[in-house]
This record gives structure tokens, C-alpha cells and sequence, in this order.
């Protein structure tokens, strides 16, 4: 890949070839711009291929008045990103790629291949045929005294001086995708305030038993209510050596992880038979003759397997006999969760630049002409196509934005 060269000098540089980076490059070539991207790994839209492994979740169908809150405190802005470029916008621009899509069961949108080479692919010739040049092997260093952007790409230093830039970094998870968190200190060098970036949609840790872990362990409970911070749901996750994980997990991690910030530990609330009134689940507890109480879970309630080995390590054994004791500690078990998991090993990340930071076209206030976009930004959303979404459409943003400003 030719490295820039004065002779070529881009209108717009874009350090990061990840979906909000290479959106803003397709916005911005359509316009009629020079863009160039720029990336450390060797092949671009690394994570997203990582990420479509279990089929690519684009987006998700539910109306936006459900959508939108799924971004908590930012939901002014991506009130505006959406408005902009929406769930249905990102499947019609599928489709304009050759990548049709379907809602599933739980309302996710994915490629009816299930497959993200496909889309990435597709979507690389199409950027390929609006001229923009994608430079690998690029680790963004900083800017030189003349503010020129400065590059190592193996022994050398290539410097490049754009009219406009967009950094679309992403956060700190998964970093040998190229998310490491590796941007901070030379953005706050410039006195950007950025929140520190800490782990989102991740597991959490539990003190299991011996018991516990060595039985159960890799093992799926299934069809159980979760709550926590006034918020629940009803959802599936694993169990895992260390303690659990899982969608249902992610989508209270937020809150969750916030707790055990403040007070070393937090609780996960489980309700282990979330179809079962709790009079219900009493009168079926009150018929228990002389059997065990696991039999007896098993027959009347068809309590078994992990969900019935978390009753077991979790509630009180005085509770055990009682039946409404008992039952109260089925619809509320209380599970305690004493760390979080690495941000290494968390599917996304929150913290960031503040959003206070940037203005409407997600431009830095304070460097005219730099624009931030994705998970670089102070912001966190649950999986379920909420996450890309949002780095799509605000891709689609900063690409506007960068249009608007140097025209």
C-alpha cells in the first residue's frame, strides 16, 4: 500500500478502520472528498469480523421510543445520530451493499447470510470505487510541531497533513483488535477531558462453591429473571468458572458494575421461575410430603440442573423448609457479585472523551477540525445491534460533519 506523499495530500484523514471510521469515509467520498484511512492491524474492520462470528446483530427492530433509552445518559444525542441514520436506514444500506437482512425471534437484526466477511467485503469495493486509500499497518503516534499527523508503519515515520482528521480509535476491550486505549494520553494532552474508560457489557465474578463450579461451570441457565438498580428482565446466561456472563448479564452491566465501584460488591437479583405467580409457587410448595426437596423441585416445579444448584447456593438453609421462605427465595434470589471481569474481556467499553467536549458535527471545540466518532466517545449501550448502531450513525455523522466544515 503506497504510503502519503505531499504530491497526495488527502482533504480528510481517518485513523481507524472500524464501522464508524469507515462509514465517515463512504460519507465523505460521496461527497466528492480525498480520503484516506488509516490502521494499525494489517486488514481493516478487525473487531467487526470479530463481532460477526455469531452472525453480525446490525441493529434491532424495536420502535426508537424503546431503542433510544438503551443508550442511557447519551440518549440526546443518539436521539439526533438516529434521527440521521436509523435501524432502518443501516438495513437499507445492507441491501444497498447486496446484504439482506431479517429480524429474529428476539427482534436483532441480522445478514441472512450471518456472515460479516461478506458484508466487509462488499463494502470495501464500494469505498475502493469512491477512491479512498486504505493504509495498514498504520499506528497513528500523535501530530508533529507542524500539527502534521505522524504515522509508524514499521521502521519508518510517515507524516500526513489533512485538512480535516476523524479519529474512530474505539475503546479498550479487545485490544488485539486494535482497541487499546492507546489514544488517551495524547488526547488529553491536548486538554481533552476523557472519563476513564472502563469495561461494558462484560462478566462478572462470583465466589462459587467447589461444588458449584466443578458441576456447573460452562452450563447455560435459561429462562430466569434478572434484576438489578430497579431495572428487570428476563433472559438467559453461563455460568463460568469464574462467575457469569451472558446477554441477560450485559445488559445490567452498566449499573452493576457501578455498584461494585462504589461499594466493593453488588447484587444480582434471580427469579428462577419468572412465569410462576409467587401465590402459586406457595400453594405448590405447602403439598410437599416426605420426598426431598430436590425431587420435589423436580416433579411439581421442574426446578433442576444450575438453576436449582443456585437456589441451593445462595439461599438460607433455614428458607429451605419454609414454603413461603422458600418461595420468596425462588422470585428473589439474591446473588452476590464481588468484581468485574477485565476490560480486555469485555465486549465494549465505557468512558471516553466527554461528550461536553465535541459540538453538534462531533468536531473537538477545542481543535478545530479534528472530529471523534464510536466508542472513543463517553458512551455505553446493552448488546443487541444498540452498540453498532450507534457507531454507524455516528459515522454517518462525523462524515456529514467533516463535509459540512471544510465546505
Amino acid at each position: 500500500m503506497p504510503h502519503p506523499t505531499p504530491d497526495v495530500i488527502p482533504d480528510v484523514a481517518i485513523i481507524g478502520a472500524g464501522p464508524a471510521g469507515l462509514m465517515a469515509a463512504e460519507i465523505a467520498a460521496a461527497a466528492g472528498l480525498r480520503v484516506a484511512v488509516f490502521d494499525h492491524a494489517p486488514t481493516p474492520a478487525r473487531k467487526l469480523l470479530l463481532a460477526g462470528r455469531g452472525g453480525l446483530n446490525l441493529t434491532h427492530s424495536e420502535p426508537l421510543d424503546r431503542f433510544l433509552p438503551r443508550y442511557g445518559a447519551a440518549e440526546p444525542l443518539f436521539r439526533r445520530l438516529l434521527a440521521g441514520f436509523s435501524p432502518d436506514d443501516l438495513r437499507g444500506w445492507a441491501a444497498g451493499l447486496g446484504i439482506e437482512t431479517f429480524v429474529g425471534s428476539s427482534g436483532r437484526v441480522f445478514p441472512v447470510q450471518m456472515k460479516a466477511s461478506t458484508l466487509v467485503r462488499a463494502w470495501l469495493r464500494r469505498l475502493d470505487g469512491l477512491g479512498v486509500t486504505l493504509h495498514s499497518r498504520h499506528r497513528w503516534t500523535g501530530w508533529d510541531d507542524t500539527g502534521a499527523l505522524t504515522f509508524r508503519t514499521g521502521e519508518d515515520v510517515v507524516t500526513v497533513a489533512p485538512r480535516a482528521t476523524l479519529l474512530a480509535l474505539g475503546g479498550a476491550s479487545w485490544p488485539r483488535t486494535g482497541s487499546d486505549g492507546g489514544w488517551v494520553p495524547l488526547l488529553e494532552g491536548l486538554g481533552v477531558e476523557v472519563a476513564p474508560l472502563v469495561p461494558s457489557n462484560m462478566g462478572f465474578e462470583v465466589p462459587w462453591s467447589d461444588h458449584l463450579r466443578d458441576r456447573f461451570a460452562g452450563q447455560p441457565v435459561k429462562s430466569v429473571g434478572l434484576s438489578a438498580a430497579g431495572r428487570r428482565l428476563k433472559g438467559e446466561f453461563v455460568i463460568t468458572g469464574t462467575g457469569i456472563e451472558g446477554g441477560a448479564v450485559y445488559a445490567l452491566s452498566a449499573p452493576l458494575r457501578d455498584a461494585i465501584t462504589r461499594e466493593g460488591w453488588a447484587t444480582l437479583t434471580l427469579d428462577l421461575l419468572p412465569d410462576m405467580a409467587e401465590a402459586e409457587l406457595v400453594k405448590r410448595l405447602r403439598r410437599r410430603g416426605a420426598e426431598s426437596l430436590s425431587t420435589f423441585l423436580k416433579k411439581s416445579l421442574s426446578l433442576t440442573g444450575p438453576r436449582a444448584a443456585l437456589l441451593r447456593e445462595f439461599a438460607p438453609a433455614a428458607e429451605l423448609t419454609d414454603p413461603v421462605a422458600l418461595a420468596r427465595q425462588i422470585k428473589g434470589l439474591s446473588v452476590v457479585l464481588t468484581g468485574v471481569r477485565p476490560i480486555e474481556r469485555a465486549i465494549s467499553s465505557a468512558g471516553g472523551v466527554r461528550l461536553s467536549e465535541l459540538d453538534d458535527r462531533l468536531m473537538l471545540t477545542r481543535r478545530p477540525g479534528l472530529f471523534l466518532a464510536g466508542e472513543m466517545l463517553d458512551w455505553e449501550a446493552p448488546t443487541g445491534g444498540y452498540l453498532l448502531q450507534g457507531c454507524f450513525a455516528m459515522g454517518v455523522a462525523a462524515g456529514k460533519g467533516m463535509v459540512e466544515w471544510l465546505r
